[in-house]
Order: structure tokens, then C-alpha cells, then sequence
């Protein structure tokens, strides 16, 4: 590293000029470490307007869960079991290398029955018997479209508004605009879970900062003893010998930013000082020892398994009641090619309880008012078998032209369902809401105006919703 005296060698005219706003450079830095040690507050111009939602839990189903199966009931299929699908409903789609070879494409009704609940009416499979009972609070979307039909790209765009990497995720945005209502926890914090038949892979890309500053990077939490990793002090590090450290750290960095402007330094202390007060923090956040018996009784047996999709709607909750800004959570094990009705039955009665619990939970404390939940995967499912064909046993391929997903809380209708799918499940006749319509929606819901909300990045304004996207006004309360 050059030294102070190597530096003073290097000054020119440019260096000077640009030198003479030191002061103000150098007052900001300091006026920051002297108030929350780089609490990040947010874009000063942000919100854009009064928001509905303080905070996001979004329950990421990884795989695509068949809304044939789930929320989008169709008698036709029922009544033309077997039957091929009309090639004027198919059109030119295109379909995966899974089902391009197929000579045919038998119609696949649903193995399970549905039922209306709710005032309003509605509609859901016999697998999902807990979210009966949440049927007043959801706000189901069955008209979702999607660009991309494989995993990653579907997975990829939804998550940070873009089918190829590097792009902030979702979470990384809000963390940017909104900042932190905790200094003691992450504005962003990931959890992640599986079924036994976990497929698709999850990447850090998917919560990453991309070219936002680094302490907008989700922080994702493991089960264990150890949440984050790194996270405590080395064996025969003291707490003051690490606040020592901190301290002389920090100096170092004052006087590189003196002379190199590089905002980096900047995210480089936050982070510091973040995981310093998260040592106390997360282990006090995560603690689900004091909990009484019915909360586990609410969020099922598994709620008590570190590691499961129960245990981690329960630190969601834990989460969100101490102001975490966005808690993601992934689910995986989705992606039901074959062996559908058995598999997603399995998976249905791991996610089921728990995530009508968490919206419950957060509802009878208070927080279901300005917190939003979303539930829902990348894309759909087919209405033609992929494979062999039987009352018992079907699969279904990758859909993305319309899919189901819910939302509830803060700022959207209740028991409410927007949108229309023709009578095979096929396609969209009413109302369909894209990929960016969605994240114009959900930031909408936070106070932020998507159009004018970005940042710049080697010349060009970048947003979440790239160039495109519309508040769904028709799913608002």
C-alpha cells in the first residue's frame, strides 16, 4: 500500500482541484461515524410518497409450483382428461427440450379437489387446507407472465428484474432506497430451505449488490450454532481488543478516503461496524427459546427444526417485528416433471401450515398492516402431461405464459383474485401482470415511484424494472 509520503508525491494539478472539496468530503465521512457508525438511512428522496408497506417477507417458492394444482381450478381439464390439447390454444409457445419431442399433449386435469373459501370465494386445493384459514387475507394473482422458461434466467429475472446476472436483487434495492429502521440487524436478510427432493440450485446472485453499494448485499442466515459465518471473534480476540481494531480500522480508512474519494471505504466501515453489533444482535433476533408452546403449535412440528421452511417463517416473524426491511426467504424443491400429484402433496404439507401461520401471526400482533407478503415461484406449470398420463400420475412441464402467486398485507385487496385464465389454464384473457408489472407494484407499495427510482452505473440509469413495468392498480386496496 503507498504510503501518506508516496501519495503527496503524486499530487498535480488535478489532484489538488479535486482536493479542495476535501473538507466537505472528509466533514460527511466524519458527521456519519459520529452519529450510528454508517447506519445506512437511505435515499433522502425516498419515499416517494406516503407507503401502504414498511416492510417485505417474500416466500419464494423455488421450482415453479403448478397453480393448476394449487389455486387455478379448471373443469375443462377435468371433463377432457386425456384428451389432446387444441393446437389453436398451444399456438407457436414454445415449450423446453423436455416436451419439444412429445408427439402428444394429453390434457392433465388435477388429481385434488378445490373449494371456494372466504368472502371472497376463494379458490384452493384440498392440499392446502391451513391457507383456508387466510383466505380473507390473500390477495391471489392468477395472471403472472414471465419472459424466460428455464430456472435460473425465471428465477434470476424475478429476483433482480433482469434474466442475466448482475443486477441488484429485489432486496438490495429496497435496502438502497429505504435504509435501515434497525442499526443493529441487516435491512436484507436471506433464509434458506428445502424438501426432501430439493432440485433446483439457488446462487448468491440472487441476493447479491451487484453495483450497489456492498451493505445492500443480502446477508443470509444459516441453521446451526453459527447464522452467519465470520461472524464472531477469532479464539483469543477479546471484545475490546476487536473494538481497538475496529477503531484503528476505521482511521486507516478516513485517511484512504482522503485521498482517493472511493465510496467503497464507505461500505467497507458500515459493514464493519454491522457485523460488530450483529454479534449481540442476531444470536438476542434469533433465539426462539423463550417462544411459548403455540407458536410452535401455529407454525406446525417443523417449526422446532432449525433449517425448515417452518423454522425460518418463524425467524421471518422474529425478523420483521425488529424493522428488518426485506426478509427473503427460499423454498426449493418445486420442479415436478413427473410423480406430480405425490411429490407436490409432500412439499404443499411442508409450506402449507407455516405460511398461513406467519401471515396469522404477524396479523395478531399488528405488523400484517404495513408488512407486505408475497408467496410464489418463477413460472407455472403446464396443463398437458409431460410423460405417461394416468389418473394417479402425471407431470407437468414449464409455463411460463400464466401463473399463480398470492400476495397479503399491507396496502392490497383482501380476499381478492385478479385476473383471468382461459379455461385450460393455458393462457391469459384478463388482466395479465409481467415480471416488471409486479416489482412496479411492490415498490409502489413501499412509497417508491419504480420510473423514478435507479442509480448509475458506467453511464447508464439502471432501475429494478428495467424500461418497462405499470402499477397493478386493480389489486390495491
Amino acid at each position: 500500500m503507498d504510503s501518506l509520503q508516496d501519495y503527496s508525491h503524486k499530487m498535480n494539478r488535478r489532484t489538488f482541484l479535486s482536493g479542495s472539496v476535501l473538507g466537505l468530503g472528509t466533514t460527511a465521512l466524519g458527521d456519519l461515524l459520529g452519529k450510528d457508525k454508517f447506519m445506512h438511512v437511505g435515499d433522502p428522496q425516498l419515499p416517494h410518497y406516503a407507503p401502504k408497506a414498511k416492510r417485505i417477507v417474500y416466500l419464494f417458492q423455488s421450482g415453479a409450483p403448478s397453480q393448476l394444482d394449487l389455486f387455478d381450478y379448471k373443469p375443462k381439464l377435468q371433463q377432457m382428461f386425456g384428451q389432446e390439447l387444441p393446437a389453436s390454444i398451444r399456438g407457436d409457445q414454445r415449450v423446453t427440450g423436455m416436451t419439444a419431442n412429445q408427439r402428444s399433449f394429453p390434457l392433465a386435469g388435477t388429481k385434488f379437489g378445490f373449494n371456494q373459501y372466504g368472502k371472497g370465494d376463494v379458490s384452493l386445493s384440498e392440499i392446502l387446507p391451513y391457507h383456508s384459514q387466510i383466505a380473507d387475507e390473500m390477495c391471489v394473482i392468477r395472471t403472472m407472465n414471465t419472459e424466460a422458461i428455464n430456472h435460473d434466467p425465471a428465477i434470476t429475472f424475478i429476483q433482480t428484474g433482469s434474466q442475466q446476472s448482475g443486477r441488484p436483487s429485489f432486496g438490495s434495492w429496497m435496502s438502497y432506497g429505504l435504509g435501515s429502521e434497525n442499526k443493529n440487524l441487516p435491512a436484507f436478510c436471506v433464509l434458506l430451505s428445502r424438501s426432501n427432493n430439493g432440485d433446483q440450485p439457488l446462487y448468491s446472485k440472487l441476493w447479491n449488490n451487484a453495483f450497489l453499494p456492498s451493505e445492500h448485499q443480502g446477508v443470509m442466515f444459516r441453521s446451526g450454532e453459527d447464522p452467519i459465518l465470520y461472524l464472531k471473534d477469532p479464539q483469543g480476540l477479546d471484545k475490546i481488543s476487536r473494538r481497538d481494531m475496529l477503531d484503528a480500522l476505521e482511521k486507516l480508512h478516513k485517511q484512504q478516503f482522503a485521498q482517493t474519494f472511493d465510496d467503497d471505504l464507505n461500505g467497507r466501515i458500515s459493514q464493519y461496524e454491522m457485523a460488530y453489533r450483529m454479534q449481540t444482535s442476531v444470536p438476542e433476533t434469533l433465539d426462539v427459546s423463550k417462544e411459548p408452546d403455540w407458536v410452535f403449535e401455529l407454525y406446525g412440528e417443523n417449526a422446532r427444526k432449525p433449517g425448515t421452511f417452518a423454522a425460518n417463517c418463524l425467524l421471518a416473524r422474529k425478523l420483521l417485528e425488529n424493522d428488518v426491511r426485506f426478509v427473503q426467504l427460499y423454498h426449493q424443491g418445486w420442479d415436478q416433471h413427473g410423480n406430480l400429484p405425490n411429490e407436490i402433496k409432500k412439499i404443499a404439507k411442508d409450506v402449507d401450515q407455516p405460511s398461513a401461520a406467519l401471515v396469522m401471526d404477524l396479523k395478531q400482533r399488528g405488523l400484517l398492516e404495513d408488512t407486505l407478503v408475497i408467496w410464489g415461484g418463477e413460472f407455472g406449470r403446464g396443463c398437458y402431461s409431460q410423460g405417461k398420463l394416468s389418473k394417479d400420475n402425471y407431470g407437468r412441464d414449464h409455463h411460463p405464459r400464466c401463473y399463480s402467486i398470492w400476495m397479503a398485507g399491507a396496502g392490497v385487496k383482501k380476499g381478492f383474485t385478479y385476473g383471468e385464465t382461459d379455461e385450460f389454464g393455458y393462457n391469459i384473457i384478463k388482466d395479465p401482470v409481467n415480471i416488471h408489472d409486479f416489482q412496479a407494484t411492490v415498490m409502489h407499495l413501499m412509497g417508491i415511484d419504480h420510473e423514478r427510482f435507479n442509480f448509475k452505473f458506467q453511464g447508464r440509469r439502471y432501475r429494478l424494472t428495467d424500461v418497462e413495468g405499470k402499477v397493478v392498480k386493480g389489486i390495491l386496496s
